[in-house]
């Protein structure tokens, strides 16, 4: 499909789309923050690195049922992996849409082996041998590290995607690959604090970590949000209305410039404060609202 053909007319997204991009972005973000935790963390980081390597498979779980109620059709999705005419792979490197298709079903397999693992290495799973499959081990490694990249590449590719179309915002942009990667390793890290938080599943300086890499990642996401607006040149005066609004006081205030002042108060006490799981609950509000606003704003137009 050729670019200036893609979504010429509004796609008709119901939630379920919102609901896919906010899941997936915290799928993969939470995959890839698992993987630095156990390749680089410190032994006090390996129970944080299991409560991400978990999240990331339960937040993936639900994204390919979103998918195919969005598409109405369960072979719709089928037909992206598989070319009905001849039986063979419809594997299209230039297709974003369809680099994303069989970049979520690989993640998804390697989430399902690092989700298994990391139940095995709790004492929970059937079987303690699937530990095998994380860090340090050569197998574990590598499995954490192609599903890193892979968790990278599903945080931000709906971002590139948008991209690809012709539609107002979406075409007239770059940048909302980065936001949408940046926004879902943010959202990611604030899941995982929440998760830490509960019968104390992550130690304290694992939580302080989460808290400190998930204000470097709101800093950025501010910066990449202004660079998006700055590079939508005219057509940002599509969110001088209610939807600039929303992304001003929802997003960036909400989600972004609270949540950066409630860390700040939390690291001062290491972590354990009522104000880091307010600020990670604002976090995931914010990133759900800046995919709102993307995605509805051009629909509207």
């Amino acid at each position: 499909m050729a670019p200036a053909e893609h979504f010429a007319a509004p796609p008709g997204w119901e939630w379920w789309i919102l609901a896919y991009f906010f899941f997936g972005g915290l799928s993969g973000g939470s995959y890839a923050i698992g993987t630095l935790l156990r390749l680089v963390g410190t032994a006090a980081d390996q129970r944080a690195a299991r409560i991400a390597f978990i999240a990331s498979f339960l937040a993936l779980l639900p994204c390919p049922i979103f998918l195919i109620a969005d598409l109405g059709q369960p072979l719709r999705f089928i037909n992206m992996l598989f070319d009905a005419s001849n039986g063979g792979l419809a594997f299209k490197p230039w297709s974003p849409m369809s680099l994303g298709s069989w970049a979520l079903l690989l993640f998804g397999g390697l989430a399902l082996l690092s989700f298994l693992a990391a139940l095995a290495d709790d004492g929970r799973g059937r079987c303690p041998r699937l530990a095998v499959l994380r860090p340090p081990g050569a197998l574990g490694t590598l499995v954490a590290l192609v599903g890193g990249l892979l968790g990278f590449f599903v945080a931000g590719y709906t971002g590139v995607l948008l991209s690809a179309t012709n539609r107002p915002i979406w075409a007239d942009t770059s940048m909302l690959g980065l936001v949408f990667l940046v926004s879902g390793a943010s959202t990611a890290a604030a899941a995982l604090a929440l998760l830490g938080r509960r019968r104390a599943a992550a130690s304290p300086a694992g939580l302080t970590a989460l808290e400190r890499f998930d204000s470097m990642m709101l800093v950025l996401e501010l910066v990449a949000l202004i660079a998006l607006v700055v590079s939508l040149g005219g057509m940002a005066r599509a969110w001088l209305g209610a939807w600039g609004a929303l992304l001003l006081i929802g997003v960036v205030g909400l989600g972004i410039i609270v949540p950066l002042v409630l860390y700040r108060r939390s690291l001062r006490t290491g972590g354990l404060s009522g104000a880091g799981a307010a600020a990670a609950a604002l976090v995931l509000v914010g990133g759900f609202l800046l995919r709102v606003v993307i995605i509805l704003s051009s629909e509207s137009i």
